[in-house]
């Protein structure tokens, strides 16, 4: 087996010190003359040798990494945000870790903990923030910490972290599809929620209160039903509401992945949509505009999101800097006025 090309090798080939050659590789800052330094780089090139990540991982003050945390890549959500990270990141040479929190908050800290251990250039957290104080004070600490020692730190939809943030347009989105549920002659409605614990959900349905408050349509407890933000999650508490609240016009719930999982159920029961009920989802997925029928949604930018968190993250600004990322109602066939009784 071949062995690998080591630092010494190409000491000798370009007839020089291993520690001039270690300066050229790490873009030391005391500089090599340019004879020395291209006969070193045409060493490497003969060579085709590969620095070693970890050696440059210490030689270097400035680290090629970002750390992302988000809570499950596999989500279609973090799916589409990580790609817009990863377009950026790539335009910059960085490398990004992908860590999944699975929404648990201890995970989540011992992420950060670890990601500063490995001396990251950047930290990024995307996903919903949690109703904990507690848990809040101590990951700000980790993040304050990591920022006097010189790290950048970006958030993706949390409102209460430091560092730079780009904030999505849940409460404003929400308002927007709920005026024009409600416009439609929707009165009985019905709410599939995410978990109560997540930000998240809690700013996307007061920007539904908000609209049925500024229009005078009660939305009482008994129909807003909390669930996991999954497909199975909507099945299930779209079967309980149905069961509850059987004279329900529309269906609102709080992603698309909740809605799919809303229709999948209505389709079991012979409900059609929307000729009986009416379905919205909210993130516009790609699945969103597939289903039949099209969901009507409120669509994020969640791609452009990610790019601008990695911008903020791999920028020069010293100070904090907070972007809104704006909603968009996206209209489709899933929804349309109520019926008339005969």
């Amino acid at each position: 087996m071949r062995m690998a090309v080591t630092l010494a090798d190409v000491a000798r080939l370009a007839g020089v010190s291993p520690a001039t050659v270690s300066r050229v590789i790490n873009d030391s800052a005391k500089k090599v003359n340019e004879q020395l330094r291209e006969r070193v780089l045409a060493a490497v090139r003969e060579l085709h040798y590969v620095p070693n990540a970890h050696a440059q991982s210490v030689a270097r003050p400035r680290k090629s990494a970002v750390g992302v945390i988000v809570h499950d890549v596999s989500d279609p959500y973090f799916a589409e945000i990580t790609r817009g990270l990863q377009r950026q990141a790539g335009a910059h040479d960085r490398l990004l870790v992908i860590c999944n929190s699975y929404r648990e908050p201890e995970r989540e800290l011992a992420y950060v903990a670890l990601l500063r251990a490995q001396q990251v250039h950047a930290l990024i957290l995307a996903g919903s923030g949690y109703h904990d104080d507690e848990f809040t004070e101590r990951l700000n600490g980790e993040l304050g910490a990591y920022q006097q020692a010189g790290g950048r730190v970006a958030v993706i939809g949390r409102h209460r972290l430091v560092g730079s943030a780009v904030l999505p347009g849940n409460e404003a989105g929400a308002h927007t599809l709920g005026l024009r549920l409600l416009g439609l002659g929707h009165r009985e409605v019905g709410v599939i929620a995410g978990p109560r614990y997540l930000t998240t959900t809690t700013d996307r349905l007061t920007g539904f209160r908000h609209a049925f408050d500024e229009l005078g349509v009660p939305l009482p407890a008994s129909r807003i039903v909390y669930s996991d933000f999954t497909r199975d999650g909507g099945a299930t508490a779209t079967a309980g509401l149905l069961d509850a609240q059987p004279k329900l016009t529309a269906i609102i719930t709080l992603n698309d992945s909740m809605a799919v999982g809303a229709m999948a159920t209505l389709r079991e029961r012979g409900i059609r949509v929307p000729d009986d009920i009416s379905v919205t989802g909210f993130d516009d997925m790609p699945i969103a505009r597939d289903v039949t029928p099209a969901l009507t949604t409120v669509k994020l930018p969640l791609v452009e999101m990610g790019e601008r968190a990695m911008a903020l993250a791999l920028g020069d600004g010293a100070e904090p800097h907070i972007e809104s990322a704006d909603a968009t109602l996206i209209w489709r066939s899933s929804c349309t006025a109520p019926a008339v009784p005969d």
